[in-house]
């Protein structure tokens, strides 16, 4: 039998999009101070849907970034990939010469793919009496995987290239999948992360329909809640998150920056329902403590846990029951903390965010906040650090961040303070 020695994989690039930062220093900053990214929705009429807000991106423009030609031959979720992994790679330096670029992959991930083009598509189909004229870039600007694809071709890698698709856990299933590929010797580097556009009509109205929207319009900015007596849904979010990993010799002897190592990951199902978390946090639990064996970790070594907690009234205690059941007494030493609360819910591409925010706590020993939390829910643990209200400087040696998704997908990452 052939043995493995498992490479180490650290972090040299990072790339953010987001409802508080179109760049990751502005996200960085806003999530340190508690800025929160919720407003009315601009993309369309409101007036009869039952949420009337969300966590849209801030002055974002695609011409700085490409020409109007090539925008338009892209959905919103690949532009926005094209954007974060942009500057990913240029903090990678993955685009200099003297790169091996057949040994760099692409794995990037989007739970909905093209949803804005895909509702234009079939109102102007249907608005034309049924004649069968399509545009002829709907279905690559419509199909999920395109993103990894037109990054993979701008650049020039042509290692492992695919996207992953699981929901909420959609992003961190691709820096799973990218860890391993890495550690085990197919790849030097590889683009990983997840971009999501699904402030349209049909994200709005389907969400509603499934009653899992915040409907706090008198109040937007801080309907995204987690833990709170209050809380009545999550906030939709958009835009994108990327990570460039790279094996630990090969960013060494290029002479890349390394921001943080990614030491451990663990996926696992709920096997219980469509869309409604476990109660008991089981399958959560599982991808915890599958993901600190990966990681070789005790649950005393974690620090801080970016949680999935996205305001909803059963979701945000299953979870926490999951993360007690895991930690134990120790729990009470952990920094928990919910960045959905100023992000809100970036749907697939919520994963990569968090995993940003917790290589920055690594980085730079600074846990950010859960804000909008002001009187904790029944089944919320009253001993647990929640980082209420404003950020926490610890020392952040490990950090967990979780992402579940609907059909019971649970994705769960650990970084480690690089220390050479």
């Amino acid at each position: 039998m052939r043995t493995v020695t498992l490479k180490r994989v650290v972090v040299t690039g990072l790339g953010a999009l987001t409802p508080i930062g179109n760049d990751v220093n502005t996200f960085w900053n806003s999530l340190k101070s508690g800025t929160g990214g919720a407003g009315p929705i601009t993309r369309f009429d409101t007036t009869e849907f039952k949420t009337k807000f969300a966590c849209e991106l801030k002055g974002f423009d695609i011409e700085k970034f490409m020409e109007k030609k090539e925008a338009r031959k892209m959905d919103m979720f690949t532009q926005y990939a094209m954007v974060a992994a942009q500057e990913a790679v240029e903090h990678a330096g993955l685009h200099l010469d003297g790169v091996d670029k057949t040994q760099i992959g692409v794995i990037w991930a989007s739970g909905n793919g093209g949803m804005q083009t895909f509702e234009d598509q079939i109102v102007e189909f249907t608005q034309g009496n049924f004649v069968p004229k399509f545009n002829p870039f709907f279905i690559p600007k419509l199909i999920s995987d395109i993103a990894a694809g037109q990054i993979s071709m701008k650049y020039g890698f042509m290692g492992v290239n695919y996207c992953t698709v699981s929901a909420c856990a959609s992003s961190s299933s691709a820096l799973v999948d990218a860890f391993n590929y890495i550690r085990l010797g197919k790849a030097n580097a590889i683009v990983a992360g997840g971009s999501e556009a699904p402030v349209t009509r049909a994200g709005i109205a389907g969400f509603n329909a499934l009653k899992a929207l915040s409907t706090r319009n008198d109040d937007h900015a801080t309907a995204s809640r987690p833990f709170d007596a209050d809380r009545d849904g999550f906030v939709m979010g958009e835009g994108a998150g990327a990570i460039i990993l790279e094996e630990y010799e090969h960013a060494v002897k290029r002479g890349a920056t390394i921001y943080a190592e990614m030491v451990g990951g663990a996926m696992t199902a709920d096997a219980y329902h469509l869309t409604a978390t476990h109660p008991e946090g089981l399958g959560a639990r599982l991808g915890m403590q599958r993901a600190l064996e990966d990681a070789d970790l005790k649950p005393e070594d974690v620090d801080y846990i970016n949680a999935h907690a996205t305001s909803t009234p059963l979701g945000d205690v299953s979870e926490l029951k999951g993360i007690t059941g895991v930690f134990g007494d120790h729990i009470t030493k952990v920094n928990i903390s919910a960045t959905k609360s100023m992000t809100g819910h970036l749907l697939g591409a919520a994963g990569a965010i968090e995993a940003i925010a917790c290589i920055k706590a690594t980085q730079f020993d600074i846990v950010p906040p859960t804000i909008n939390t002001t009187t904790l829910g029944e089944g919320i643990p009253t001993n647990l650090n929640l980082t209420i209200g404003k950020a926490q400087e610890r020392t952040v040696n490990v950090a967990m961040s979780n992402t579940f998704g609907f059909g019971g997908h649970n994705a769960i990452v650990v970084f480690k303070k690089y220390k050479g």
